[in-house]
């Protein structure tokens, strides 16, 4: 027995009749006779006896019926299933993220994701930049976030910046200027990245000792939502990038531009060994249109309603 053997059944005690059911199948009435007689032999009992000028199944024809039903809602199921992982529409996404991903990237583009998928579920795995960097190759990831440098040659990289504002509380004497520079902020307390965040911590140094400066750090904290925190209740000022200082904005956090440029640098990475699933090409597509709208010398962040 086939799936159109079993409609045709179907439709034929649903309509009462041969020639119903072959106009509602688009068939001729005699197809429709065939596939009932090919089914009645593949399953060794009649299904339909006359009556009259119709046809009333057997009694081993109603209970037939009842299973004949659930296998075609099932497989009309499988069908509708099968096109939506066809179209990324269904199936299950795992992503590992730093916790700068996990906090400031990733709860937006998450739920933006889902909001006209229904039949997909999204794993957010949570580890440090480094631990990420180790487990990739070896663990059932679609993708990861990371701060870079990262180094593996199992991995697919794309890299990417974003150009750090000041996040300042709002009575700041700083607060005023538009542009901040080490010359500015030297003298006042600073909540700065942890000194495990050696990249950036370098580059920060770096801005500092070149315009004869050294930054006044007070805290230091490995996590960027903490720094926000901690700048909000008025412990120091801090240099963030521009989706974090978004996801914090509501404490009240006064974002200023910084020069001279100080980039946070992070990767997106992909296994090298096998492409990736359709439901991953879409949620990087969408992830690398949204950092793209916070990259560049100006982010969109100080384009808008902060801007004062």
């Amino acid at each position: 027995m086939d799936v159109k053997q079993l409609e045709a059944f179907r439709t034929v005690i649903d309509r009462r009749s041969v020639t119903a059911a072959a106009r509602v199948l688009g068939l001729t009435q005699p197809a429709v006779s065939t596939q009932i007689a090919r089914l009645e032999q593949a399953v060794g009992f009649t299904l339909f006896e006359r009556a009259g000028r119709g046809l009333k199944p057997t009694p081993e024809g109603v209970l037939f019926y009842a299973e004949a039903c659930r296998v075609l809602d099932e497989f009309e199921r499988l069908t509708q299933t099968t096109e939506q992982i066809r179209q990324g529409e269904a199936g299950r996404l795992v992503i590992a993220g730093n916790p700068w991903a996990a906090t400031a990237l990733l709860p937006d583009l998450i739920a933006r994701f889902l909001a006209d998928r229904p039949g997909v579920t999204v794993q957010l795995i949570t580890r440090n930049s480094d631990v990420i960097s180790q487990l990739l190759p070896s663990q059932n990831y679609d993708l990861a976030i990371a701060e870079l440098p990262v180094d593996s040659d199992e991995l697919m990289v794309s890299r990417h910046r974003l150009r750090s504002v000041a996040v300042l509380p709002a009575d700041h004497p700083a607060a005023k200027r538009q542009v901040l520079t080490p010359a500015h902020m030297a003298r006042h307390p600073m909540v700065a990245p942890a000194r495990t965040r050696i990249d950036l911590r370098a580059r920060i140094a770096s801005a500092f000792v070149q315009a004869g400066a050294l930054p006044r750090i007070v805290v230091e904290a490995e996590v960027t939502a903490a720094i926000c925190a901690m700048v909000a209740t008025g412990l120091g000022w801090a240099l963030v990038d521009p989706l974090s200082a978004r996801r914090h904005r509501h404490l009240g956090l006064v974002v200023r531009a910084f020069q001279p440029a100080i980039d946070y640098r992070f990767g997106v990475f992909s296994r090298r060994d096998r492409e990736p699933s359709r439901l991953a090409a879409a949620f990087t597509e969408m992830l690398e249109a949204e950092v793209q709208r916070f990259s560049g010398d100006e982010p969109e962040l100080l384009q808008g309603d902060l801007r004062s």
